[in-house]
């Protein structure tokens, strides 16, 4: 008996060492399934909440507390945001010291009245926009609790956004206004409190039931599983939809693997959709008037074309609905759905129409981290805009980035800037984190294309969607699959360009003859981050060739790209060097110019010194 036992522990030990061991060998992640039953209250513009909450612990760690978002509380005066609203520097215009003025009944309130988990009740404590919760039990790796809530809310007026009649009229815009579950990582838990950027979550279910007044219009996340009975344009052609009794209807909706479940309502939506071909249903849902009709009637082309544009090149689009909803206080994406103003010209609204939609692939399916990696999510959903904007709109014959380089040297330039690693709340200046996160997180992808060739960039691209679906890249991640690909070193492209403020500039210092048919090209490099170059040669006929000088840390070349003049010469630049030379068999009287990075893909602070004119008398030296 003894032995046995003995036995029997040691190989249950050593079991649980080995599936400790795999386990670390994949990605994990929590999971969540949440099933919520609300009524809305339109004329107090407050609501009544159930929450039931399956919390899936895959991580390898015992849990022992947990927390809760409860973003609504915010909109209070003396809030965090509030405060931090008041006292930025540069405060954002939609909010400024709003949240200050609002009365009781206008201010933001979501309250969690009782929690049990397991059928035993769990102690919590409201911090603003944190429910910090001391669970009966710990959570041990593997299990699968449920939790079960009441919770109350009010919507807020002030709209950032979340919240009610906004300034084009619409009642409800529905984000961010249940209880959510703080996601916990590798990093620990993320129970950061709500200051007015973005958001990070746990992927899952979300099935919800929204019960309110029978003349209210819903659109957002989710399918809807009751359409036959809501009708309002969404149910099956050709049903005769019941008249219903009584006040309100009730919606019923589920979403399968988001991290979030946003819902807009208003009474006077207009409601178009389209089915794609091998694609999603569309919505649109919008307040029809002057100021809508023109513009909206051409919108959902440019929808279409653009989820199309998106499926072919960054990966498939995997939902079968997307919904552009009218609402919020600018544009804001949310799994399947966005909240956009629509009081815009055309550009204006396609544009605003495209940006929102491509976050669905980096913030919605990819589930990068909006709130401690922002750079991530608006670098590749701002770069991504201004390509689709070039496919679906408006053909450019300029380079398509140049705003977003510009808009990142005035940031170098200024002063203020801070490491793209810098949190999105503790940015010390609102006009530090929008260049910072959408401009040069826009350069730093399209410079990874210079980095590794165009080719090898799209396949990348690709390559990141099919690997890290619903699995929240971070940074590193993205860095990895980019080396994988390429067969390059870039995490020193990383470490200078993310993780720093130094800055690119490169210069052709000299062009001088170096024979009679040889010449010498000197170059430098001013600033702190070493970089790749093409060096362009433009001869007297016109004719061009490049030479290539990649970085020894790189630790290989990109390949030569299309459209590129040929590549005559490749010469490795080591980056504590801070001034090379390179030679050519050309005369000199042939070369006309030496030009660094013609495609002005390389994000250099000054351009002025990156070509040299080959002037008659240095010709005759």
């Amino acid at each position: 008996m003894i032995k046995r036992l003995g036995l029997s522990v040691f190989l249950m030990t050593l079991a649980g060492v080995f599936t400790f061991a795999n386990a670390q060998k994949d990605r994990w992640q929590q999971k969540v399934k949440y099933e919520m039953d609300v009524t809305m209250d339109v004329e107090s513009n407050t609501y009544q909440g159930k929450q039931k909450l399956h919390y899936i612990n895959n991580s390898p760690d015992t849990l022992f507390r947990a927390f809760y978002h409860l973003y609504y509380n915010a909109f209070q005066p003396n809030s965090m945001m509030d405060v931090r609203s008041r006292t930025i520097a540069d405060p954002d215009r939609r909010v400024g010291d709003r949240i200050k003025n609002l009365t009781p009944e206008e201010i933001g309130i979501l309250e969690v009245k009782t929690l049990k988990m397991e059928g035993q009740d769990a102690k919590f404590v409201h911090e603003e926009t944190i429910l910090e919760v001391d669970l009966p039990r710990p959570i041990l790796p593997g299990e699968t609790v449920v939790f079960d809530m009441d919770f109350e809310g009010q919507v807020p007026l002030q709209v950032r956004r979340a919240g009610r009649d906004n300034a084009e009229d619409i009642r409800y815009s529905m984000a961010q206004w249940y209880p959510k579950m703080a996601a916990y990582d590798v990093r620990g838990w993320h129970a950061n409190p709500y200051i007015g950027r973005e958001f990070y979550g746990n992927f899952g279910e979300f099935d919800v039931k929204i019960t309110i007044d029978k003349e209210y219009i819903l659109g957002g996340t989710g399918y809807l599983q009751n359409a036959n009975e809501i009708g309002h344009g969404y149910e099956d052609e050709g049903v005769n939809l019941p008249s219903p009794s009584g006040k309100t209807l009730t919606w019923h909706f589920y979403a399968p693997d988001v991290h979030d479940f946003m819902w807009a309502a208003d009474p006077k939506f207009t409601h178009d959709k389209y089915q794609m071909e091998n694609g999603p249903m569309v919505h649109l849902l919008y307040v029809k008037n002057e100021k809508t009709e023109e513009n909206w009637g051409k919108l959902m082309d440019y929808t279409v074309n653009a989820i199309r544009f998106m499926s072919d090149n960054f990966g498939e689009y995997p939902y079968d609905q997307y919904s552009v909803i009218q609402g919020g206080d600018g544009g804001m994406e949310y799994p399947m759905s966005t909240l956009i103003t629509g009081h815009r010209n055309l550009r204006s609204l396609v544009g605003v129409t495209v940006h929102e939609l491509i976050h669905s692939w980096y913030y919605g399916v990819l589930g990068f981290n909006e709130s401690s990696e922002p750079w991530l999510d608006e670098g590749f959903t701002t770069w991504g805009t201004n390509v689709v904007m070039d496919a679906v709109f408006d053909k450019s014959e300029n380079f398509i980035q140049e705003g977003n380089y510009r808009s990142y040297f005035r940031l170098a330039s200024a002063g203020y800037e801070e490491p793209l690693t810098t949190h999105g709340d503790h940015y010390n200046l609102n006009s530090a984190y929008g260049p910072g996160t959408y401009s040069k997180g826009a350069v730093f992808v399209e410079q990874l294309a210079y980095i590794m060739g165009k080719k090898n960039f799209d396949r990348a691209m690709l390559r990141l969607w099919d690997e890290y679906k619903f699995k929240h890249p971070n940074g590193n991640d993205v860095i990895r699959v980019m080396e994988k690909t390429s067969g390059l070193e870039l995490d020193w492209y990383y470490d200078y360009f993310i993780a720093s403020t130094k800055t690119i500039d490169y210069g052709v210092k000299n062009v001088e003859a170096a024979g009679e048919k040889r010449t010498k090209i000197s170059l430098e490099r001013v600033g702190l981050t070493p970089m790749p170059l093409d060096v362009v040669v433009t001869y007297q006929d016109g004719s061009q060739e490049m030479i290539y000088m990649p970085l020894v840390i790189m630790r290989g070349e990109k390949p030569e790209e299309e459209g590129m003049p040929e590549r005559i010469k490749t010469q490795k630049w080591p980056w504590t060097s801070l001034s090379t030379e390179v030679t050519i068999d050309r005369s000199i009287s042939e070369i006309k110019s030496v030009e660094i990075d013609p495609s002005q893909r390389l994000a250099d602070i000054n351009r002025a010194n990156n070509k040299f004119e080959v002037s008659v008398e240095m010709e005759k030296k």
